[in-house]
């Protein structure tokens, strides 16, 4: 998805600030934003990618104006509402509807602390032997497809150096549209910054992606 999420090598945007010693959360609306997508998400409605592929969908006045945790709160709330967890009457009201089932969350402060700890490999079995070795140069698809992928804008049609095989992961491209997990071999390619940016990138610099199997051409 060519979306204003895909901000990479873009001009225009001014400097990367850093903040030292920078807190995890600066409010404590971020902390209990945080924790409500980790209970929220804990029905199972959606999949990681799908959360992923919401905060794209975020119309662009609303994904510029709005800081990091501010777009998790959004695609929150689409995404319960698409799934039905909410109503509208609810959003506006923020009240229950008259004799609606309360349900009981999924996830409580213990679990989620666990979940966090150990975390949701994606790495897969598969019968398919990896199409590319290590140390092949490939060449990264075209394609620019309306929905999720990983492939970012600026690394499309360009050649780069396969250094890792991660073995088979989930494929976000499908797993984003509830159309399973279809995986997929995954390999660390590295591009130089020059075959990425021409004369103005850095000889010294180089970037590496994870790229899914079908991203990539001999």
């Amino acid at each position: 998805m060519n979306g204003i999420h895909d901000m990479g090598s873009m001009h225009g945007f001014g400097r990367i600030e850093t903040e030292n010693d920078e807190p995890v959360f600066h409010e404590e609306w971020e902390a209990r934003c945080f924790a409500l997508n980790f209970t929220m998400g804990g029905w199972r409605k959606w999949t990681i990618d799908a959360s992923r592929y919401a905060i794209e969908r975020l119309d662009p006045e609303t994904y510029i104006s709005s800081t990091y945790y501010e777009r998790w709160l959004e695609k929150l709330v689409n995404l319960s509402l698409e799934n039905g967890l909410i109503s509208e009457k609810e959003l506006r009201s923020g009240k229950p509807d008259a004799g609606s089932t309360k349900l009981v969350p999924p996830f409580d402060a213990a679990a989620v602390r666990k979940l966090l700890n150990k975390g949701r490999p994606s790495e897969r079995e598969v019968d398919q032997q990896a199409r590319f070795q290590v140390g092949e140069i490939v060449r990264t698809v075209t394609d620019s497809p309306t929905g999720h992928t990983r492939l970012p804008r600026y690394a499309r049609g360009r050649e780069g150096e396969i250094l890792l095989h991660h073995g088979a992961h989930s494929f976000p491209d499908s797993n984003a549209h509830g159309q399973g997990e279809a995986p997929q071999h995954l390999y660390a390619v590295r591009f130089a910054a020059r075959t990425l940016w021409g004369d103005q990138g850095n000889p010294k610099d180089s970037v590496t992606l994870d790229l899914w199997e079908s991203y990539l051409e001999s």
